[in-house]
This record gives structure tokens, C-alpha cells and sequence, in this order.
């Protein structure tokens, strides 16, 4: 999909409204991790920069359309303010008099933060008069909230019908890294899909099917695959009624050119805790436990295939990886992805919150190619639909 950069855009002199995320995680009133709002930094400054008015629009929680104080986005002016070293003044609404008011105040280069978009029904509803009183305030509309293009809201998608439109910096490494990873990758390219059911990911196995060359399937959801083929799984988390669906996903990755990876030894537990007894045993050894991590066999598996891979795509972690020592594959093979992508012989893209936590923890959230804080829009990327605030960037 088209669409412009900030590099096509005259932002000098201009009122430019950028849609970020904003939502961010909070505990006590603080803010308790800050990479959503340093990765937006980037796109303000280098509008302000250039003598642009940066106007920030984004959501904060669910608030359904009323005004919810503990849902104020006053205290992320603050923190806007810290990251970018520069005064961010604030706005009590994101329409009307208000938010007129603050824009007309404003100076080129200044940084200005409305209030929760989301404190109107409109928003969610994506009113057109909602998103022409967003319109009213710029002249030049930026998305640089990929986290929130699959929702067809105001502040994302009708807003974009009443100005010029653009991609922040962002979006458009997040599209660009995408579009590296599946649309148009090189070859080989692996992807690991991980979680524990099969049913919130069909569409995304669906999809991967005919655009990756091996699939590895692996957390709770490989026990429904190994169940599915006659494998004892125990008191593994698996879902029953999925076993067919899993066999004719199988059934259509051998008839094409798409090679299913599945473990071939699980480390198992009686119980799920910390450092709970364990034992590693391979996926036709009957048992009565639970498998809680992919076995070492497996993740050398995975290991040994990724070194003739030239693209990752991964989503979703190996195991039960908030718990030791049910972490011990993901953490492996999640070094192994950083060493190939540093050495230069892997494009690695990665993406979905557990995902995200598990790299971190790994401690190679920054050796990856890319990494995705999307969540949702991520993983329906991924799934091969068509997100709103993408393709309104593209008319």
C-alpha cells in the first residue's frame, strides 16, 4: 500500500495534528512504561523542527465516550515534555472552544496535547462531525499511531478525509518493516506463532500458510496440533474441538509449499509454578502432566532451521516464559534470533505483547530488526486484512 512520509509533507507555518499513542500503562498515577511515548518523539520534533505547530491527538483507555478524570491525558504532557526536552502545553478537550483556543495560541514549532479523543462518543463512532471538528484544528494530519490503525475511529480515520495526509516516523517504520517481513520478503522466511489457543489465531495461520516458507507452531497451541495427530498431550491446555480445524491446516500446508514445524519434546510439570519439579519428555511418551515450555530439543530445532532462514516473522512465545524455569526455550531462542540478526544473516521482525514482554526480559528487544509495541494492529496485520488508518493514509 502507497501512502506519503513526512518527507513529502510542507509542514513550516502549519497546524499539524498528530495522532499518537498515548496509551500508555499507569500504576499509582505514574506511568510505568515509557516506550510509547518516546517512540512518538521522533515525528514531533522533527514537525516542530521544521516550524510546524504540533497538535497531539490519542486515547487513553476506555472511557465510552464520557468524561473519566482518572483517564485525562494532563499527565502525559508532562512526560511528553520530559522526552522531548521542550514545554508541551495542554488542552482541557480535543474539540470546540478550548481546543480552538490553545491551537491559536501556539507558536511554529510548539508542541500542544489535547485531551482524551475518547471522552466523545464520537471518536469510536468515527462521527463525521466529530472528525471535522479534529479537521478544523490543522492544516496537515499525520498518523503515527500504527497501534491504533485497525480501529476505524475519528482521530484515525475520519479525520484524514478533511486534510492532507501523512505517515509519522513510526507508522512508517512499522509499515516499512512489515512490508520487508511478508509483503515483499527475502527468502526463506520463517515465522514462529506461539499463544495458547489455536482459536484466536486461525486467521493468522490461514494467512501465513501461503506466504511463508516454514511455520512453527509452538505454546499452548502446539498441543492441540500434536493432539490432533495422536500425540498424548495429559493435562496439557489444548482445545478439543479444534482438532479437525488443526488437520485440515496441516493438510493445506502439505499440499503447498509451506513446511509445519511442531515440537518434538516438551519440558512437563504436575503443577504450574515457579520452579515447579520438571521433566523433558518427547511428544510420544505418554504422561499425566502438563507440557509447560517446548523441550531443548525443540528449541535447538528451531535453532538449527532459523540458520537457513533470511526472514523471521515471530509472534507469540514459546512457552509459559513468565514463569522459571517455563522460560528457558523462548529465552534461547530468542538470543539465537539477536546473534543471527546482528551478524547480519537474519531480518527480524517481531510483535504482540507477550511477545514484546518476553524479548525484553531476554534482554533483546533492541537487537531484533524490529520490534512491534502494536499489539492488535500487529497481529491483524499479520492476518492480511486492511487496517482504516493505514488506507486512509493511502487515498
Amino acid at each position: 500500500m502507497t501512502f506519503k512520509t513526512l518527507d513529502q509533507a510542507d509542514v513550516a507555518g502549519k497546524r499539524v495534528l498528530v495522532r499518537a499513542d498515548l496509551n500508555v500503562p499507569m500504576r499509582d498515577g505514574h506511568i510505568s512504561d515509557m516506550t510509547r511515548v518516546e517512540r512518538v518523539a521522533p515525528t514531533i520534533l522533527d514537525i516542530a523542527d521544521k516550524g510546524g505547530r504540533v497538535i497531539v491527538l490519542s486515547h487513553f483507555e476506555r472511557p465510552k465516550g464520557k468524561r473519566v478524570p482518572e483517564m485525562s491525558l494532563a499527565p502525559l504532557a508532562e512526560a511528553l515534555a520530559e522526552v522531548l526536552r521542550k514545554p508541551v502545553a495542554f488542552a482541557d478537550d480535543c474539540i470546540g472552544p478550548e481546543a480552538e483556543a490553545a491551537v491559536a495560541k501556539m507558536q511554529d514549532g510548539d508542541v500542544l496535547l489535547l485531551e482524551n479523543t475518547r471522552f466523545h462518543k464520537g471518536e469510536e463512532e468515527n462521527d463525521p462531525a466529530f472528525a471535522a471538528a479534529l479537521g478544523k484544528l490543522g492544516d496537515v494530519y499525520v498518523n503515527d499511531a500504527f497501534s491504533a490503525a485497525h480501529r476505524a475511529h475519528g482521530s484515525t480515520e475520519g479525520v484524514a478525509q478533511h486534510l492532507p495526509s501523512y505517515a509519522g516516523r513510526l507508522m512508517q517504520a512499522e509499515l516499512d518493516a512489515l512490508g520487508a517481513a511478508l509483503a515483499n520478503p527475502e527468502r526463506p522466511v520463517m515465522a514462529i506463532v506461539g499463544g495458547s489457543k489455536v482459536s484466536t489465531k486461525l486467521d493468522l495461520l490461514g494467512n501465513l500458510l501461503d506466504k511463508v516458507d516454514v511455520l512453527v507452531i509452538v505454546g499452548a497451541m502446539a498441543n492441540t496440533f500434536l493432539a490432533a495427530k495422536g500425540m498424548p498431550v495429559g493435562r496439557s491446555l489444548q482445545e478439543k474441538d479444534l482438532h479437525e480445524t488443526a488437520r485440515t491446516i496441516m493438510a493445506q500446508a502439505a499440499k503447498g509449499s509451506c513446511e509445519i514445524l511442531l515440537p518434538v519434546d516438551g519440558t512437563v510439570a504436575q503443577e504450574f509454578k515457579a520452579h515447579a519439579p520438571t521433566e523433558v519428555l518427547a511428544v510420544d511418551v505418554a504422561h499425566d502432566g502438563m507440557a509447560l515450555d517446548v523441550g531443548p530439543a525443540s528449541a535447538d530445532l528451531i535453532i538449527a532451521r532459523l540458520q537457513e532462514m533470511k526472514t523471521l516473522v515471530w509472534n507469540g512465545p514459546l512457552g509459559a516464559f513468565e514463569i522459571q524455569p517455563f522460560d528457558a526455550s523462548t529465552m534461547k531462542v530468542a538470543k539465537a534470533v539477536a546473534d543471527l540478526t546482528q551478524e547480519g544473516k537474519l531480518r527480524s521482525v517481531a510483535g504482540g505483547g507477550d511477545t514484546v514482554s518476553a524479548l525484553r526480559q531476554a534482554g533483546v528487544i533492541d537487537e531484533l530488526s524490529y520490534v512491534s509495541s502494536a499489539g492488535g494492529a500487529f497481529l491483524e496485520w499479520l492476518e492480511g486484512k486492511t487496517l482504516p488508518g493505514v488506507k486512509a493514509l493511502s487515498r
